[in-house]
């Protein structure tokens, strides 16, 4: 087993389910949601304009997509953190 790992499940098994729920705050999905999304609306981006060929129209879709996605990942992520499946 490498280190990382064995660090990795060293903190994994001290912590407790209702630690480990409490650690994820809204605030953090909200961050990775962001990050996430400015990945995924730069490739819907370059997908839209490929197809289109017009910037205006990538742009607006990539501004849709944005949006719609952003709101769409924070409560998936929220909902997957209540979830005890997977979780020591």
């Amino acid at each position: 087993m490498i280190a990382s790992q064995m660090i990795f499940n060293k903190t994994a098994s001290k912590s407790s389910f209702e630690e480990d729920k409490k650690s994820e705050k809204p605030f953090r999905s909200i961050v990775k949601a962001f990050s996430w999304r400015i990945v995924g609306t730069l490739d819907t981006l370059i997908v839209s304009f490929f197809i289109t060929q017009k910037v205006s129209i990538a742009a607006s879709i990539a501004s849709i997509d944005f949006i719609t996605k952003i709101v769409l990942y924070f409560f998936h992520e929220r909902i997957w953190n209540a979830v005890k499946w997977g979780k020591k």
